[in-house]
């Protein structure tokens, strides 16, 4: 499921992300004794806790003892509904990362928050980049990065590069992991079961795997798809290490460029 941000009217939404006098203009229909802030919390409270498929205005009214139609007063549709929650939510990544260790170690703290953040929060997943939202804790967050990346000497394009780099990787393998998560519950099969059940059939479905797939099948026999801690499923800790090395391959480039 994909979610684009800014799908309602462009003006009305700006205001509510801003909080600009435009925001607190009276709007047709009862007023419930609500705020904006109210109806944005219990709206990540059902997200985090159902998913963003669950999301509705009715379930949010249900949330706070009123109706869906009651929002509407505050909010005009579950569009702005969702910008809102968006940047409500992202203001918990950010934090002010100490350079005295230099660029790299803060970093790689960066990433690390925005990590477990994506995973606090899978639904922030679905909510397409290929139009952002352009509220002022995503530009909080933004400019924290762009000041941290300015520290390895980039020229600006280079640096507008390296950021979309960095965001988009985290926010990739996070996603294979939040999926992950999902997978079980969605299709009612455990992860050791589906692989069980289909790495099992490679076998004899094709039987020259190995000639096929040199390369692939060298990496099995020298255990480059061997996981460290069985207590995970397979492809949560396959992704979380892809993030461990990933991070550090994509610092060392950084790195090597800014020299």
């Amino acid at each position: 499921m994909v979610v684009f941000a800014g799908q309602g009217d462009a003006r009305r939404s700006m205001a509510l992300l801003w909080r600009t006098p435009l925001a607190e203009e009276p709007r047709p229909g009862p007023k419930q004794g609500l705020t904006i802030d109210a109806i944005v919390a219990a709206a990540i409270e059902v997200a985090d806790e159902y998913g963003m498929a669950a999301l509705s205005m009715r379930a949010v009214g249900e949330r706070l003892g009123r109706t869906g139609m009651a929002l509407y007063t505050y909010v005009p549709s579950k569009g702005e509904l969702v910008d809102l929650m968006y940047d409500t939510v992202i203001a918990e990544a950010h934090r002010t990362y100490d350079l005295g260790d230099g660029w790299r170690p803060a970093l790689t703290a960066w990433a690390e928050d925005m990590w477990a953040f994506y995973l606090r929060h899978p639904w922030v997943l679905q909510v397409s980049q290929a139009r952002p939202v352009l509220g002022p804790n995503e530009y909080v967050v933004l400019d924290e990065v762009v000041r941290l990346l300015f520290e390895t000497g980039l020229d600006p394009a280079a640096l507008r590069q390296v950021t979309g780099a960095l965001f988009q990787f985290v926010r990739g393998v996070a996603q294979v992991v939040a999926e992950a998560r999902e997978a079980s519950a969605a299709t009612g099969t455990s992860d050791e079961d589906w692989w069980y059940a289909r790495s099992a059939l490679l076998t004899e479905m094709a039987p020259d795997f190995d000639q096929r797939f040199p390369a692939v099948a060298k990496l099995a026999r020298s255990g480059g798809f061997t996981m460290t801690d069985e207590t995970v499923p397979y492809q949560e800790q396959a992704a979380t290490e892809t993030f461990r090395t990933g991070l550090a391959a994509l610092l060392d480039g950084i790195e090597r460029r800014s020299r």
